[in-house]
């Protein structure tokens, strides 16, 4: 027999893997049977209710088999978590139930991870143990992994259910309602589904109470162009709103230079200032002007 460490080693290894795997074929099984589920649909509009009533037990079985799988996954659990009680030589009273049922159930699926889990749990504590696990002649093994794994058509209440929830769930109308003599509607007001009751409580408002409401804050035309005031402080009691505007033009340095020269020379600037900016002279001025050439 190899050594209790070396075992306990394996399973932790196993363990986690089998929990993937589990994990793996349960969503693959799910997917599945929602396909399935929306193929009754089909059939119960289409009327062919008694091909609905033999396939939907597939689906019945394929969720009891989920169901299992979800069992075992979490004993899986549970051993990797105590797997520190798993180093003694006798099985701890803890792990019994979670060890016998993954023994009693892994050769009815179909999950190698769990199949060569169950071989080291066997090569752990013995094949004694094993037998007792496989046979549950102590009681040990977990009442809802027997239940599970018990074959046995489903009860006709149960496939009975199972169309009534499909139906449900994809609208179809079955079992077939026929319409009332005076041609109104039977439904319940108070029915959720039929969403009256929802409608009771929107009732509208009154002219009265619409006055009184506050008009939200952006009702009406809103500017493109939109500036957060500057909050007031103690400094500055009406703070003023400055809105963006173009950029101030500033001299360069070389109209900087230009103007200083233009400053510097006195006499002509003067002289332009006397022709450009002076006044216009009158006839009496411009004749005297012309005397003086003459001379």
């Amino acid at each position: 027999m190899a050594p209790s460490s070396s075992v306990v080693s394996k399973l932790k290894v196993q363990l986690k893997l089998a929990i993937t795997r589990l994990r793996m074929v349960q969503q693959k099984d799910t997917a599945i049977a929602k396909q399935q589920r929306r193929a009754m649909a089909v059939l119960l509009e289409q009327g062919k209710e008694e091909s609905a009533r033999i396939r939907v037990e597939n689906i019945i079985r394929s969720d009891i088999n989920t169901e299992l799988l979800e069992i075992l996954e979490l004993y899986c659990e549970l051993l990797l978590a105590r797997t520190g009680l798993m180093e003694a030589k006798e099985c701890d009273p803890g792990l019994e139930e979670a060890v016998k049922s993954i023994i009693h159930a892994a050769p009815r699926t179909e999950i190698k991870e769990l199949q060569q889990t169950r071989q080291l749990l066997v090569e752990k504590y013995g094949k004694d143990f094993a037998l007792e696990a496989v046979e549950n002649s102590d009681g040990k093994v977990s009442e809802r992994v027997l239940k599970k794994l018990r074959v046995e058509p489903p009860a006709p209440e149960l496939v009975t259910l199972y169309l009534t929830e499909i139906a449900r769930t994809y609208g179809v109308n079955w079992p077939k309602k026929e319409p009332s003599p005076d041609g109104e509607n039977d439904e319940d007001e108070d029915d959720p589904s039929s969403g009256q009751g929802v409608k009771n409580l929107e009732e509208p408002l009154t002219t009265d109470e619409l006055s009184k409401a506050t008009p939200p804050r952006d009702l009406g035309p809103r500017s493109p162009v939109s500036v957060a005031p500057p909050s007031p402080s103690t400094d500055n009691l009406n703070p003023r709103v400055k809105l963006p505007g173009p950029p101030e033009l500033k001299p360069g340095a070389r109209m900087s230079g230009l103007k200083k020269q233009t400053s510097g020379a006195g006499g002509d600037t003067g002289t332009r200032n006397n022709i450009v900016g002076g006044k216009i002279p009158d006839v009496d001025e411009l004749a005297k002007r012309f005397a003086a050439l003459k001379k």
